[in-house]
């Protein structure tokens, strides 16, 4: 039988290892713990290094992990949650960390780094992956292939005065959400996905894009509890016309999943529902609003641009083992026009029937 936490590899004279966690999720207690108190406090970590993540991946959409972790004199130095994500159409990857936009190592030292990132390259070797990709926010590997062109993330401080949050928003973009107020619009907090899932399905099938199954967003809510919640917004009649799922991570407020019917737009819905999650996090006491990952050329980078959100790049950085060059699985790819045109043209049903086993291999 494995150990639970099975080295993997030792490192230099310094003596730190790398462990993986080898049993079933939820089935070390003090090791995940331990796991969650070290991304607590490490700068480098984010929200998508928590260990809730493991039983997502394995449980709900059937990826092996690989969650690795540096340990020097028995505490723990350093983390790299890994997913392989695996499939005939888009190839066989290991990356840090699928379905979520930030990842890679989360070290307390380059020495930890270091260890975690051979691990990792090993790992993907040993596999025979087409690549290992880490979703850094900043470079980490110079020598490393790196797509750092193609999509950015947009972060900056919140107020805990609704007002002054209001006034930061450039005047056309603040034009927008005081439409939506005057439209009635009204927002309230969801307890489960029932009106959430439709709004977000429907808005991506109009985008050509699969929608993962609803079984995620309520792994989602459960793992995370209070750390996850929902918030949707409606016309004065309580009509919900848009909603999104947003992640709590230290005193972060990441607005992730969202989605909007077809009357959202001229009803200001999108811009007001953005502005009751940003009211709201500053009234519960969170100083910074996260928007995610855009594209550059797209919709959604020039909406986030208009609240006055300075794009920063991302350094998604990879080694290459079977493949033979970055890999391009984005809708910008002219590779895959065709099929999101087709996928738009899908009856809504058949749409959401087949994109639950589309999208949990694309990561």
């Amino acid at each position: 039988m494995k150990p639970l936490n099975s080295t993997i590899r030792s490192s230099d004279a310094a003596g730190d290892l790398v462990k993986r966690l080898d049993a079933a999720p939820g089935s070390l207690v003090g090791a995940e713990a331990a796991w969650d108190a070290f991304v607590e406090q490490c700068p480098e970590a984010t929200f998508f290094h928590r260990i809730g993540w493991r039983r997502i991946l394995e449980e709900t959409l059937g990826h092996r992990t690989d969650y690795l972790f540096s340990e020097r004199d028995g505490q723990i130095s350093g983390v790299l949650p890994l997913a392989q994500v695996k499939s005939l159409l888009f190839g066989n990857a290991l990356i840090s960390v699928p379905f979520c936009v930030y990842g890679g190592v989360a070290a307390q030292d380059q020495q930890a780094a270091a260890s975690l990132t051979e691990a990792a390259r090993a790992l993907a070797e040993e596999r025979q992956v087409d690549y290992l990709e880490l979703r850094h926010r900043e470079r980490r590997n110079p020598d490393w292939p790196c797509k750092d062109g193609l999509y950015v993330t947009f972060r900056k401080p919140i107020d805990p005065e609704p007002d002054k949050n209001l006034q930061a928003v450039p005047r056309k973009q603040r034009a927008m959400v005081r439409k939506g107020i005057k439209n009635g619009l009204q927002s309230a907090i969801d307890p489960d996905v029932d009106r959430f899932f439709p709004i977000y399905a429907d808005s991506l099938h109009r985008l050509g894009t699969p929608v993962l199954p609803r079984r995620y967003f309520r792994a989602l809510q459960q793992v995370f509890g209070a750390d996850c919640d929902l918030v949707t917004t409606t016309t004065e009649a309580g009509q919900p016309i848009s909603s999104v799922l947003n992640f709590y991570f230290r005193d972060e407020v990441l607005p992730y999943y969202g989605g909007g019917t077809e009357q959202a737009r001229a009803l200001a819905g999108f811009d007001f529902l953005y502005w009751e999650v940003m009211r709201r996090a500053a009234e519960r006491g969170y100083r910074w609003f996260d928007y995610g990952r855009s594209k550059r050329g797209t919709g959604s980078f020039s909406f986030k641009k208009n609240w006055g959100f300075e794009p920063q790049p991302l350094s998604y950085e990879y080694h290459l083992v079977r493949a033979k060059q970055i890999p391009e699985i984005n809708p910008l790819n002219p590779k895959y026009r065709l099929f999101i045109a087709g996928w738009k043209r899908l009856p809504l049903f058949v749409a959401n029937g087949l994109g639950p086993w589309l999208a949990r291999r694309l990561g």
